[in-house]
Formats: structure tokens, C-alpha cells, sequence
């Protein structure tokens, strides 16, 4: 419906990377041969900010990032017991994934429970981001479909609050639909950020997101982690949802994914989550501390090398943590003859707190 998603072009415009520091280098050989910027918010769950590296106030877009926090509203009304999602389902509803089969399985059995079909769904289809899916698909002679979305979780976990709420489950992705209203409302109260007058646009999957400054975001992870000043519904819903990823990161992206590789390493004591255009939100629940960044070209090799230096520079990865992510602190570059000819590593300088 035309008219729902302005963009409004006098409204706070996003971050130049003129303004921000550069975060990561990308080596060939002996010299840096391309450099990412980015900026990055710490914030505590009372609100106060720990560190603040280049332009924190500024709106982005989290696009996927916030997943989680979108999974409340579906937690908090009692939507998943009502068709008895378990761990794994839960953990689905916040995934980003490569559409390998039990992402595909997981997408399709949430709706088959529902009385729904793939056909409800309004995220549209695309091919996994799994390369072995994707093949095995191609060579079976079929094509995707929307179970295949890398955001048919958030998308089955959306048509279920649409029948908690008793709304039509046709058009829940519209911004003036009471799943997208009640989702909005959660956003708000996690960030302390009005949205009722900022820039929104539709996302890669057709739903609203709406442009965040990223210290609000980190706030909103913040409390996500530590929810002590919530009330006790959400405070239970936060809980769940940790839990439900922790118990099974692999269901929130997959087979040599970042999310899901770190998430393996450091739970519970860090709950991370990636978004397109270079974003990253993290929660570390035992410190009360959320994490929002992003690496400023849209660079998924930029945000993720921040999200790990940020995480090591706080002090979260022990030496074990730093053995088993290797390849996660110095990146190697290769060719396609498989010879390595750099690594993508921290920029020394950026990181002060």
C-alpha cells in the first residue's frame, strides 16, 4: 500500500563515514590495501553510555539486528505456547538464516501448526545463501520458495502474533497492522526511542524498519540482557528467548555463520546478532552491557571484524574463546587457487575505552 514506508528525506540523515574512524584494515602482502570505518555505542542497561566511537546519535537502519527484540511480542503474548513452539523454534524466530533444511523444516512445521501454508507467508522467496542447500535444490530440479527466506522465521513468528492478537493474518507485514503496531510499541519501550516520527522503509523482507541511532539500539540490547527494570512479562520473554538461542544458535543463521559460530563459543555470556548493511547488535547479560555498530560501507567482513574486536576489547574472550574464534580475530584473505595473500584484522587505533 503506497504511502505506508515515506522516506522522509528531511528527517536525520545516517552516518558519514567522514565522521567516523576507521575500524578495519584488509591486507595484501605487506600493505593495507583497504581500510573500513564504523562507529560503535556501549551502553549499560540503566541507560549510561560506556563508550561511544564515532557517530553514535545518528539513525540506521538495524535492519535483521533486531530480530530478537522483534521476537518479543510474539513471546511476551503467550503466541509460542499456544502452538507449543519448542527451544529450537524460538531460537528460529530470530534467525537470519542460509535456508538449509531444518531452518526450511523448522519455517514450514511453525505453519503447518498454525492451519497456515507457505503461501501466508510475505517475505518472498529467494535461493539459500547455503551453497549446499541452494545446489541440492537445484539439482532435485525445484525452486525456492518463502520457506527458503532467510527471514521465514521472523516471518512464521509474525503470522503467529497476528492470531494471538485475533488480527487478520493477510497484510501483517503493513506498518498499520496490529502485528506491526505491537512490534513497534516493544522497539520503542527497548531503546527509549519514539518512532512515530522517524524515517521508516520497508526491509529486505517487506516488513517496517524504522532508523535508530545506534546508542539506542545498544541500550535496547542492554536491557534485552539484563531486563531487571522491565516489566514481568518481558522480563520473562527476554529470559526465554536468550535461552531458546542459546540452547541452539545454529537456528539463527547456520553452517559456518558468524552468529552461530560465536554464539557456540561464548554462550550464554554473549548474544549477538547481525544485520544487512553493516550492522551488529550484541547483548552480554552477566555485565548489563548492549552493543551497537556499524561498519559504515555495509560491509559484512568490516562489521563482523568490529563486533569481534569490540567483544575481545571488553574483555569477554578468554584464551580458550580466542584459540576456537582464530579465524574470527585475523580473517585470512584467499585467492581462488586457495593461497592466502592477506588478512582482515583490527585497526589498532579504534578502539579507546
Amino acid at each position: 500500500m503506497q504511502g505506508l514506508f515515506p522516506i522522509n528525506d528531511n528527517g536525520p540523515k545516517g552516518p558519514k563515514s567522514a565522521h567516523n574512524p576507521f575500524a578495519v584494515e584488509v591486507t595484501r602482502g605487506s600493505i593495507v590495501e583497504s581500510r573500513h570505518t564504523g562507529s560503535v555505542a556501549i551502553v549499560e542497561s540503566d541507560g549510561s553510555l560506556v563508550a561511544g566511537i564515532g557517530d553514535v546519535k545518528a539513525p540506521v537502519y538495524p535492519r535483521s539486528a533486531t530480530k530478537a527484540l522483534q521476537a518479543i511480542a510474539v513471546v511476551e503474548t503467550a503466541g509460542v505456547d499456544r502452538i507449543h513452539m519448542t527451544d529450537s523454534e524460538i531460537s528460529f524466530l530470530c534467525s537470519s538464516h542460509g535456508g538449509e533444511p531444518r531452518h526450511v523444516e523448522a519455517a514450514a512445521s511453525l505453519l503447518t501448526r498454525m492451519g497456515l501454508s507457505e503461501a501466508d507467508l510475505e517475505c518472498g522467496p529467494h535461493w539459500p545463501s547455503h551453497e549446499e542447500s541452494a545446489r541440492n535444490l537445484a539439482i532435485a530440479g525445484r525452486v525456492p520458495d518463502q520457506l527458503h527466506n532467510n527471514c521465514s522465521g521472523k516471518h512464521s513468528g509474525m503470522l503467529c502474533l497476528a492470531q494471538t492478537l485475533k488480527a487478520p493474518t493477510k497484510g501483517y507485514i503493513e506498518l498499520t497492522h496490529p502485528v506491526q503496531q505491537r512490534i513497534m510499541g516493544v522497539m520503542e519501550a527497548m531503546t527509549g526511542y519514539a518512532l512515530d516520527n522517524v524515517p521508516v522503509e520497508r526491509d529486505g523482507c517487506s516488513v517496517p524498519t524504522w532508523a535508530i541511532p545506534l546508542e539506542n539500539l545498544a541500550y535496547g540490547f542492554a536491557r534485552f540482557g539484563r531486563p531487571n527494570a522491565l516489566q514481568e512479562a518481558r522480563q520473562q520473554a527476554c529470559k526465554r528467548i536468550r535461552e531458546a538461542v542459546f540452547s541452539d544458535p545454529f537456528m539463527v543463521a547456520g553452517t559456518d555463520r558468524y552468529c552461530t559460530d560465536v554464539m557456540n563459543v561464548l554462550s550464554p555470556r554473549a548474544f549477538l546478532k547481525t544485520g544487512a548493511e553493516g550492522v551488529f547488535c550484541a547483548s552480554l547479560p552477566d555485565r548489563g552491557l548492549g552493543i551497537a555498530l556499524k561498519c559504515d560501507d555495509g560491509s559484512t567482513r568490516g562489521a563482523e571484524m568490529m563486533m569481534t574486536m569490540v567483544l575481545d576489547g571488553l574483555g569477554v574472550l578468554t584464551k580458550n574463546d580466542k584459540e576456537a574464534l582464530a579465524d574470527r580475530l585475523a580473517v585470512p584473505v584467499k585467492n581462488r587457487r586457495g593461497f592466502q595473500t592477506g588478512i582482515v584484522r583490527p585497526d589498532a587505533d579504534f578502539l579507546r575505552f
